[in-house]
């Protein structure tokens, strides 16, 4: 829909960050290709989409922020002392930083889904996508739900073993 597509318009590249397998540092190239990048002078966003482990708040030393809604959707969280960097987690949505998410697939799809539409970005250079590990279905509903806005590519995060 056209609303869809307002919220990511100004979304020039699409990034996402995957692995095969948990604990290989999906999280951690996403947080640095994003610093990386804003330190070049883009303009950068995050979206964590690792339900079950969302650590990007975290690391981000956000973690006690709060979501906002506005006309177009979620505020994104703003981080740094120039707010430079625009971040979307369910961490923010949940009661404690670390509580679990116990959820199955059609509510799983469903918050993706609503984090790829709903999410007002505003004018961004790069997106960084950050996903949990496996090839579940969050990677198919991330994909799918991407779809119209023109991926530029994934990083694929593995291990020497």
């Amino acid at each position: 829909t056209l609303a869809e597509r307002a919220n990511l318009a100004g979304v020039r590249h699409i990034v996402l960050v995957l692995s095969g397998k948990g604990g290989v540092g999906k999280s951690t190239l996403s947080t640095e290709l994003a610093l990386a990048l804003r330190h070049a002078g883009k303009r950068v966003g995050i979206l964590d989409v690792d339900l079950c482990g969302p650590s990007i708040p975290r690391m981000l030393r956000v973690q006690d922020s709060a979501v906002h809604q506005c006309d177009s959707g979620w505020v994104p969280v703003f981080v740094g002392q120039d707010k430079a960097i625009a971040l979307m987690s369910i961490g923010f949505l949940l009661e404690r930083p670390d509580d679990a998410v116990v959820w199955r697939g059609p509510k799983k799809n469903a918050l993706i889904k609503q984090f790829v539409t709903d999410v007002a970005w505003g004018d961004l250079d790069f997106l960084i996508v950050d996903t949990p590990p496996g090839t579940s279905d969050e990677h198919i509903s991330t994909v799918e739900a991407l779809r119209p806005h023109q991926l530029l590519g994934a990083v694929l995060v593995t291990t020497p073993q």
